[in-house]
């Protein structure tokens, strides 16, 4: 099922008197294809929640309108969208068992569509079987572990076979080993029922990693829109390209002078732009430790990460919150007691933003 969204706008009054109302979705057109997973990425407050609400009608829309396939489904209730929900905090029936929660959905079909008791509970094993969960079907929520838990309400979600999946941070109040088990879960269950789903997260790292493409907001605008490593290698603007990477992107004051890009006393390279003031931002993993290199830095420390190994320095033009970092492979020689670093560039992974737009200068 594809989910169309045709010029969305959601705004709340706000209640203080003089202020302006908070414009939480902003015009927002964008068709999610069918069978597709999508991450709506961005960082708290950008409009992602709202827009997941949006869909599944527990929020109206003030503009605009939503289709599932050709259906205006812009004023259809909750009930009657066909729409599946994972909420962040599970959301389960304390007093009833895995296989009672599965069910519950089933439980209030009614005319044509209500069920026997044998079909329902032959239903919620079919959907705990795909979350594989089907050993803890007598247990109540309060048995399982977080991991299990985010798993029931999932089966819930699917039972019904909805046309469209909608998870809201789900793995947010899961440990980092959990979460990395469940997200692989989540897709895997995704590939095996081609439902279109919506994955709503902060964490840009869960939604680079499972989405067939990412919508990244921020103050209710879309801000790009495309395959995850396309939007990582190619960022619209300097916004995309600080939220998107861990370690974060390192960004420099800059300038072009007769053709030739700065950062401080250093030419870093080339440019047929005009002399201007720029922001520069540099990928970890396009700076090579090199003593012929294009670019000088304090040396603070190396840091060992496993296969590689971060080298943190500092540089008077870096405007990052955080120190210089550059991933390095865990062979590459590193002098502990110099003073000074210098790092040569890879081209592709470096990107100059205008000074006062923040827009891309191509």
């Amino acid at each position: 099922m594809k989910v169309v969204f045709d010029h969305l706008t959601k705004i709340f009054p706000n209640r203080t008197k003089g202020k302006e109302d908070v414009i939480a979705v902003n015009d927002f057109c964008f068709e999610i294809p069918d069978g597709k997973l999508i991450g709506l990425l961005g960082p708290s407050g950008c409009g992602k929640s709202t827009a997941l609400n949006l869909i599944c009608g527990l929020e109206e829309a003030t503009r605009g309108k939503i289709y599932f396939g050709d259906e205006d489904v812009t004023n259809l209730p909750p009930e009657n969208r066909g729409v599946g929900m994972v909420f962040q905090n599970y959301a389960l029936y304390p007093h009833l068992t895995v296989k009672q929660n599965i069910m519950f959905p089933l439980e209030n079909l009614k005319g044509e569509e209500k069920m026997s008791r044998e079909a329902m509970e032959a239903k919620a094993l079919e959907a705990a079987k795909l979350v594989q969960i089907e050993d803890y079907m007598e247990r109540k929520p309060s048995q399982l572990s977080g991991g299990q838990q985010q798993r029931v309400a999932i089966a819930r979600a699917l039972v019904k076979i909805p046309k469209v999946l909608l998870l809201d941070e789900p793995l947010s109040n899961l440990d980092a080993r959990l979460r990395l088990q469940t997200r692989e879960e989540i897709r895997r269950i995704q590939k095996e029922t081609k439902i279109t789903t919506v994955f709503v997260t902060h964490d840009q790292e869960e939604a680079m990693s499972i989405s067939d493409i990412i919508v990244l907001m921020k103050l209710g605008v879309v801000q790009q829109i495309g395959k995850p490593q396309e939007v990582y290698d190619d960022p619209i603007n300097l916004f995309v390209a600080k939220f998107l990477g861990t370690p974060a992107i390192n960004v420099f004051n800059g300038r072009i002078e007769k053709h030739k890009v700065y950062i401080g006393a250093d030419c870093i390279g080339d440019s047929k732009l005009s002399d201007r003031e720029v922001y520069i931002g540099i990928r970890p993993e396009g700076m090579v430790v090199d003593k012929k290199g294009v670019l000088t830095c304090k040396f603070d420390r190396r840091e060992v990460m496993g296969r590689d190994h971060s080298v943190v320095c500092h540089n008077k033009e870096c405007i990052s919150d955080i120190d210089i970092r550059a991933i390095i492979p865990s062979d590459t020689e590193v002098d502990a007691n110099a003073k000074t670093i210098t790092f040569s560039l890879k081209p592709m992974k470096v990107y100059l933003f205008d000074k006062e737009s923040e827009e891309r200068l191509r």
